[in-house]
Formats: C-alpha cells, sequence, structure tokens
C-alpha cells in the first residue's frame, strides 16, 4: 500500500481558466477561483496552477489568484509559470502558495533549483518536465510545449533531483489533453530514476487509466485537468479507484497538511 495523492490542475492565462489538448488549442473554461474551490470541496489532496503564457511575458500573474484561493482553500497549492529567480518563488509563497514550480527558468538555469531548495526547502521546490517523444527519447519541452532544450527527459530528471528538487511533475505532451490514457513508460523510468516523488499528468480520462498508471507505475501523484473540468470523471471516481487498487487516498473530509508529502 502506499499513499497516493490525487491533484486538480488549473492552466490560468490571463485570470481565465483554460484548457488544451498538447498544450495547444486552449479553450476557456471559467473561473479558477472557483473551480479550485469546487475541487477542494470534493476532496482534491492538491491543486496545482500554471500561468501558461507568464515565460512568454517573463512574469507570473497569479498572485492575486493565489491569495484569493488561500483565503478561503485550506489544501496544499503549487504554483508554476515565470519564476526565474528566488525573489520570484518567495513572492508566490508570501501569496499562498506551498510549493513552486520551476521549469523554463531552470533548464535556463540549473543552479535556481538548488537556490530555491536551499532558501525555502526542497519540499517546496518541484520541477515541472514536459517532454515530447523524439527518434526513441523524451525530449523536454518549454513555454507550455513550444520550445526544444536538447536535454533529455530522464537526464534532466536526474540532474533536477541532485540539485535540490523535493518533486517532479511529469507531463508527456503527447498525451495531455486527449484523455486516452498516460505514457506509463515515461513515468515508470522517471520514477525509476529519482528519489522524490513523482507527479504524472497528462492523459488521464477514465478510471481505467488511473488503475493502470497504479498497476504499473510506483508514480505518487496523478494531476487532472481535462477529465475533471468537463465533468467526465470526478475526484470520487478517482478516489474510489485509488482504494479500489488497495492504496490509502485521503477521505473527503480530511483535512489536507501542508506539502501533501
Amino acid at each position: 500500500m502506499r499513499n497516493f495523492r490525487l491533484i486538480a490542475r488549473l492552466d490560468v492565462k490571463m485570470k481565465t481558466l483554460i484548457k488544451g489538448v498538447q498544450m495547444e488549442g486552449w479553450r476557456k473554461v471559467g473561473d479558477p477561483r472557483e473551480f479550485a474551490a469546487r475541487y477542494a470541496a470534493e476532496g482534491a489532496d492538491e491543486l496545482m496552477f500554471t500561468d501558461v503564457v507568464a515565460s512568454l511575458y517573463q512574469r507570473n500573474s497569479l498572485h492575486q489568484i493565489v491569495r484569493d484561493v488561500a483565503s478561503e482553500v485550506f489544501v496544499p497549492m503549487t504554483i508554476g509559470g515565470g519564476v526565474r529567480s528566488v525573489g520570484d518563488a518567495g513572492e508566490l509563497l508570501a501569496c499562498g502558495a506551498d510549493k513552486v514550480a520551476l521549469n523554463t527558468g531552470a533548464t535556463q538555469d540549473p543552479a535556481l533549483i538548488t537556490e530555491i531548495s536551499q532558501t525555502f526547502g526542497a519540499q517546496a521546490c518541484v520541477v515541472a518536465i514536459e517532454t515530447v517523444r523524439y527518434e526513441g527519447e523524451w525530449m523536454v519541452m518549454t513555454d507550455n510545449g513550444r520550445n526544444h532544450t536538447g536535454r533529455k527527459a530522464l537526464d534532466w530528471a536526474r540532474e533536477a533531483t541532485d540539485r535540490g528538487a523535493g518533486e517532479i511533475i511529469l507531463t508527456a505532451i503527447d498525451k495531455e489533453g486527449l484523455g486516452r490514457g498516460m505514457d506509463l513508460d515515461l513515468v515508470s523510468r522517471v520514477c525509476d530514476s529519482v528519489r522524490v516523488p513523482v507527479v504524472a499528468a497528462g492523459g488521464i480520462g477514465t478510471k481505467d487509466h488511473l488503475g493502470a498508471l497504479l498497476e504499473k507505475t510506483p508514480a505518487s501523484a496523478v494531476a487532472v485537468a481535462q477529465a475533471l473540468h468537463w465533468n467526465k470523471l470526478s475526484l470520487d471516481d478517482l478516489r474510489d479507484t485509488v482504494s479500489a487498487h488497495g492504496h490509502f487516498v485521503r477521505p473527503l473530509g480530511a483535512v489536507a497538511s501542508s506539502g501533501g508529502q
């Protein structure tokens, strides 16, 4: 039996919750505050917010949203997008974030991982890895899948954790938003490569997809977006699936601990 976390993923553009397919073709969903409150009430262990245009505009615009949600919702929050300095991370943590997720900034300056980890603790330092499969290798992308880094995903996961990342959020862009299942081979290989929790994202569309993740990988958590946003699955469905596979999931109504570890 292992503890398994259910994370609601909320991608935000200009204060609006959106959802795309393979990180393109974004559709408006609604007010991220309302969806965050709903998912928390329905038993999400954590919330994950990403400003999807933060790197493009060189800033994270989620500060007020984080403050608003933190004042009403009492589950841990991971916030990503545009984090390029210790100061950026500190501002988001001061607004109510429990963790900050690094992506583009970390690939450009890997020392940033160590700086944030040493300043705020490894539990607050998360590295988000977005990857596509190319010529037999999973390659790391940034800027919401727009730019190639030349890095191999497995190598980058090891380096990121060696530098102090306390968690990996792993998204297979090829699977993301399709609801046809996850890249289980990728998840398994990354889990085997690091000693920190791995959050699997990209592809959950049915309870069977989550069941396969639980059976075939040692992932610590799953991040779900489109299946929740479009009411294809509920958090009750996900919770029941985890329990049915013999793992522990926080019961509805229990208080989540900060950091979600």
